[in-house]
């Protein structure tokens, strides 16, 4: 006679087949805070780019200095990558998201009091150090408040982020530079992360405690296989496979993102010969370009999974298709019309974009729960050392050459390389298998 199942799976099993109302949607809300504060992440280490050619007049840096400046926030985010992952699987992502975001707030504030390049170093290192727990924290809470066929999306979402700060800021900060000068940017937006705050603390809880999560969603969330809930060291990371995927993944593509994120406006005020109060729309098609691909990269592979592709085919088919996007890019340096180079550095961000949603997530697919930020913090470091090598690089050439076509080429042809490393070490995605027996 067959058995009756256990509640939870049966609950878990209808939850599958329930309509999104009735399984309910507080886990979007989740998403939606961690968007906003991705936002206010990106703010905060784009001012410098947005006012570099300011900063550089007023202070008399040279393009070495500024790319001493992009080393040294490189530097400090490898750290505390390294640190604060771990430190946020330890603590729990509620209250190691809260750290994170005071502390860089808090330095992004202090650059309005600095004179010095030794005090912008000082500050840009603490910015840095701060601003690691962003991307572990995001990518923990997600694999805790959605299932494994959503979280391509969610990460997607919140990933937007980047580019909406990226929108925002030459937008508000060449506006408040012009009416208040360069330091008043600085504290301004670096005093928002306080409103951030109260909001996360208000709203943050884990699914099994918020009194918003139904006990269907819950189900919902809960419907993958179990996973281990031991911390897991470091030690029994590394030697796998997987981990080195998304580490040398992250080594090869994050530069690129750091070189956009820091040099475009340059381009386009050197090359161009945009003003200040000018770079804003061209930075705001560029990002707005960037957001679609973030989500569509996301919901790309998502919707391929839920058709009943495998993880392994969805996430790296689309991986492909922004590989290949990226292509164009190396023809920007070549481009007199604005608009045209505009439209093809935005589809390389965009392309950029999706092409993250989906390494971050290859980390939840591959990896459990409790060891995701750790692995994420490892990822982000070698992306941090990869920003670090490219910003010597840069500044270096533009210092001899005056020209972006070096960099600019490298950028075309870094994802298809990063997705031949990564699926050369993980050919099928396979879930790792750690042995927990040895405790700690």
């Amino acid at each position: 006679m067959n058995s009756m199942p256990e509640p939870e799976t049966f609950a878990a099993a209808n939850s599958n087949s329930a309509s999104p109302s009735a399984i309910g949607r507080f886990r979007w809300v989740i998403c939606a805070v961690l968007l906003l504060g991705v936002t206010k992440n990106y703010m905060d280490r784009q001012v410098i780019a947005v006012l570099k050619g300011t900063l550089q007049h007023d202070l008399g840096w040279s393009e070495i200095d500024y790319g001493n400046l992009v080393f040294t926030f490189q530097l400090a985010y490898a750290a505390g990558l390294l640190l604060v992952g771990r430190l946020i699987d330890i603590v729990g992502t509620r209250l190691g998201y809260a750290i994170s975001m005071v502390a860089w707030s808090l330095a992004s504030m202090s650059f309005g009091a600095m004179n010095s390049m030794q005090g912008f170093l000082a500050a840009r290192f603490a910015l840095g150090f701060g601003e690691a727990g962003v991307f572990p924290a995001s990518i923990k809470a997600v694999a805790e408040w959605f299932p494994k066929k959503e979280r391509a999306l969610a990460t997607g979402i919140f990933n937007a982020g980047t580019n909406i700060g990226a929108i925002l800021t030459p937008l508000l900060v060449p506006w408040i530079t012009i009416h208040w000068g360069w330091r008043a940017a600085f504290v301004s937006v670096g005093a928002m992360g306080i409103l951030w705050l109260v909001l996360w603390l208000w709203i943050y809880r884990s699914p099994e405690i918020h009194p918003r999560c139904s006990h269907a969603e819950l189900a919902y969330i809960r419907s993958d296989t179990p996973e281990p809930t031991q911390k897991i060291p470091w030690v029994r990371l590394l030697p796998h496979r997987q981990t080195w995927a998304f580490i040398l993944g992250k080594f090869i593509t994050d530069p690129i993102w750091w070189f956009y994120l820091f040099w475009v406006p340059d381009f386009l005020q050197r090359q161009h010969g945009l003003a200040l109060l000018q770079i804003g729309p061209p930075i705001v098609v560029i990002y707005l370009l960037a957001d679609v691909g973030s989500i569509g990269g996301g919901w790309l592979s998502s919707s391929l999974i839920r058709r009943g592709h495998s993880i392994n085919a969805s996430r790296k088919f689309a991986m492909l298709i922004c590989a290949i996007s990226v292509l164009p890019i190396v023809f920007a340096p070549r481009l007199a019309s604005t608009w045209s180079a505009v439209f093809v550095i935005g589809l390389a961000a965009a392309a950029h974009q999706g092409f993250s949603a989906n390494i971050f997530t290859l980390t939840s697919d591959m990896f459990p729960a409790k060891a995701v930020g750790s692995v994420v913090g490892l990822g982000g470091m070698a992306g941090a050392v990869g920003g670090m090598l490219i910003a010597k690089f840069v500044a270096h050439v533009l210092q001899l050459t005056g020209s972006y076509a070096i960099p600019f080429a490298i950028a075309s042809s870094a994802y298809l390389i990063a997705l031949a490393i990564i699926h050369a070490l993980a050919p099928r995605l396979e879930p790792v298998q750690l042995d927990l027996s040895g405790g700690q």
